[in-house]
């Protein structure tokens, strides 16, 4: 199996259209979407609309902050993930809104953790952002009987590892570069974010997986960013939102 690991995809129906692409010419024989669909761009409901027919051939979904956010707007909230909850709800069918409610918050498979947010009570969204937060996640999986944990929402791609007796540490990679994650190690990598990069680049986000050989690679995706921009703003969403995809923050 070859794991395309997308997270993040926050509507931006370009950025996915690019990453999935990239996945399908680095041959990807299975998909899983670490949560947060829908928030911040214009084109929720194509982006769930892909991302479901995808799940009918076999891929895994979860549910993100932002999709929870989507099916409860909460008038008056100052939560990040309830700025535009309101207006992403309105554009979606009630087909893809029952779809997003049925999402589960984890998945496993073998020895692999899947979440969007942290293995350590995945439904308080915690960031996983540096080794203590990292350690907490790892020791949550490690109870499930899971030695890998991938997720998201940090909208950044780093990689935390810990050894037998060892604290966390935390691995900084390099872009197309394959790095070994050996079983002898526990391993906690945060995919990055599809439609919405925050480390000053304007790529596209995502990783790849293969089980046989334990090999995890990081991919940065060239994308039209600025036509979604001109969506978002054509739609009536915060300029915030167009602004910082050329800027990658």
């Amino acid at each position: 199996m070859r794991l395309a690991l997308l997270s993040d995809l926050h509507a931006n129906r370009q950025a996915l259209d690019a990453c999935l692409a990239d996945a399908r010419a680095r041959e990807a024989t299975q998909y899983a979407f670490l949560g947060d669909l829908v928030g911040y761009g214009a084109e929720p409901g194509a982006v769930v609309d892909c991302v479901m027919a995808l799940a009918e051939r076999g891929a895994w979904v979860l549910r993100g902050n932002h999709d929870d956010a989507a099916l409860a707007p909460v008038a008056g909230s100052q939560r990040a993930d309830q700025a535009g909850a309101a207006w992403t709800q309105a554009q979606l069918s009630s087909g893809q809104r029952e779809f997003l409610g049925a999402l589960p918050l984890v998945v496993r498979h073998e020895f692999l953790f899947l979440v969007h947010a942290s293995a350590h009570r995945p439904e308080r969204w915690d960031y996983v952002d540096e080794p203590r937060s990292a350690a907490a996640s790892l020791e949550a999986a490690s109870a499930e009987g899971a030695s890998h944990v991938f997720s998201g929402h940090v909208h950044a791609q780093r990689l935390f590892y810990q050894g037998a007796g060892r604290s966390v540490m935390a691995f900084e990679p390099r872009q197309n570069a394959a790095i070994s994650l050996g079983r002898h190690r526990r391993w906690h990598a945060t995919v990055g974010s599809v439609g919405q990069p925050r480390d000053g680049s304007s790529l596209a986000m995502y990783a790849l997986f293969d089980l046989p050989t334990l090999q995890l690679s990081f991919q940065r995706v060239d994308y039209d960013h600025e036509t979604s921009a001109r969506k978002i703003r054509e739609a009536g969403l915060p300029e915030s939102n167009a602004a910082r995809l050329s800027k990658g923050t």
